[in-house]
């Protein structure tokens, strides 16, 4: 689909024309008409009883801009003609135009008034005619009315032209039909804040009041924060041929990116430019539909990519990880850290959430928010550790973790002092297992007492019975 011509003036809220690209300066001298792009047919169409050799169904060049005339049969255009803003474009009879024609011509002039084909030129210029010009009845086309009164011939005209632009007539009516205004315009950010540095998909739609899209719009994108995939140099983007809204790839740069979506839409209603000094016997011109310059924008908030810690609880000797320790996760203030999306990163308490190391003696956090410091503190020791652990002072570790990156971070803890075995002599040499170990507490168990005093027992039994043997022995003597 062609894209829109560059706009020749914009008009933001009015649909009245600048004239000053048309005016020549005081003291210009008038040149002869200079026809711009279009076809030349033979014969001409008669008027005032007078046989014409040909018409010019094309655009003409006034100030050196392509311009359009809209009164037929009236005096071409110089081409140093002075112009200024007109009124509302009525037809060649003083009548209001109908409001889907007006809507039609503004559409056209918008999307073919700076045409390079001739064709699409040669079919404008009849359009133009045939809506502005069109004989109330047969009588508008009687060959000797002048040239003020005389109608537009539609069927010889559109006869005369070569095919190539009989099929645009009908390329460029149909397009006016489906694409004319009003327009609405809107841009639409994701609803999840982005991330910097990751794109995501912007909507940008241009749209008929039945929700159909309009086609082949060139659109101006400015971005502040961020950057836009597929712009070309001039910043510009078209919607697509399907009617689809447009897809924008938008990464941020910052953290509030922002957009703004510029385009030309066609006026309700176009109007003309006259000349200054014969307003009513020289062409009445338009260059422009008398565009609207419409302007959309939306704008969202981005933030840096989410980051994750690991922590390591190890053994302080054997640097072996400890299993089934419960770590709280705060900032350094003891306040809960933030996750991604900006909520605190909390357990069923509502406290600074605890995570519990695995059997690697490992555990992660992820989807945290970046740049941001964390700390992580012990809230109970492992079995084993328990003399080292000081539940007024637990141990902690802190640490930043960057956009993107994993902040590894290690808790050591001290085991317990180990146990000191007891060597017991068992008496008896012979006797099995006589050694036993206990805790070194500095006294005995009650265990090891009552070994003790079967011990001593079976001694004093064994010196009873040796001293009564004696006591016999000496007796048979």
């Amino acid at each position: 689909m062609r894209t829109f011509r560059k706009l020749l003036t914009a008009v933001v809220g009015s649909a009245v024309l600048a004239g000053s690209g048309l005016l020549a300066t005081t003291g210009t001298a008038i040149a002869a008409p200079e026809e711009g792009i279009g076809h030349e047919t033979t014969p001409g169409q008669p008027y005032a009883g007078i046989e014409r050799d040909r018409d010019w169904l094309g655009s003409y060049i006034v100030g050196g801009n392509q311009v359009w005339c809209v009164r037929f049969a009236l005096k071409a255009p110089d081409t140093g003609e002075q112009y200024e803003p007109g009124d509302e474009l009525l037809t060649k009879w003083g009548t209001p135009l109908e409001d889907d024609v007006a809507a039609n011509i503004s559409y056209l002039l918008l999307r073919y008034g700076n045409t390079e084909s001739a064709d699409e030129a040669a079919a404008l210029a009849h359009l133009l005619h045939s809506w502005t010009s069109a004989p109330r009845d047969e009588g508008d086309l009687d060959p000797g009315l002048p040239f003020d009164k005389i109608g537009y011939d539609i069927d010889f005209q559109l006869g005369k032209l070569p095919q190539g632009a009989k099929d645009a007539v009908e390329t460029l009516r149909a397009d006016a039909e489906k694409n004319r205004g009003p327009w609405e315009a809107a841009l639409t950010a994701p609803e999840d804040p982005q991330v910097i540095g990751e794109a995501a998909d912007w909507t940008f739609a241009v749209s008929h009041p039945d929700g159909t899209g309009v086609t082949g719009v060139p659109v101006k994108i400015t971005a502040t924060d961020a950057e836009v995939e597929g712009l070309g140099e001039d910043g510009t983007i078209t919607t697509p041929d399907s009617g689809d809204p447009l897809q924008l790839k938008v990464t941020p740069t910052g953290p509030n990116p922002k957009l703004e979506g510029e385009l030309a839409t066609p006026a309700e209603r176009p109007y003309v430019q006259q000349a200054v000094e014969n307003p009513d016997g020289v062409q009445r011109v338009v260059s422009t539909g008398g565009e609207n310059q419409v302007k959309v924008e939306d704008v969202t908030t981005a933030v840096t990519a989410p980051g994750k810690v690991a922590v390591g609880k190890i053994d302080e000797e054997s640097k072996a990880g400890i299993a089934g320790v419960p770590l709280r996760v705060s900032l350094p203030d003891d306040k809960p850290a933030l996750k991604q999306d900006g909520t605190e990163l909390t357990g069923p308490d509502g406290q600074p959430a605890v995570v519990t190391t695995g059997d690697q003696g490992t555990v992660e956090i992820a989807d945290l928010r970046t740049p941001q410091e964390i700390k992580i503190t012990e809230v109970a020791p492992a079995q084993g550790y328990e003399e080292a652990f000081d539940a007024a002072n637990p141990p902690s570790v802190v640490g930043t973790v960057e956009p993107g990156g994993t902040l590894t971070l290690t808790v050591t803890n001290k085991a317990n002092t180990p146990t000191v075995p007891i060597f017991i002599p068992a008496g008896d040499p012979g006797v099995s297992g006589g050694v036993v170990a206990a805790e070194d507490t500095g006294a005995l168990s009650p265990g090891l007492l009552g070994l003790g005093a079967l011990t001593l027992t079976g001694a004093a039994v064994a010196g009873g019975a040796a001293w009564r043997k004696r006591l016999v022995s000496a007796g048979e003597r």
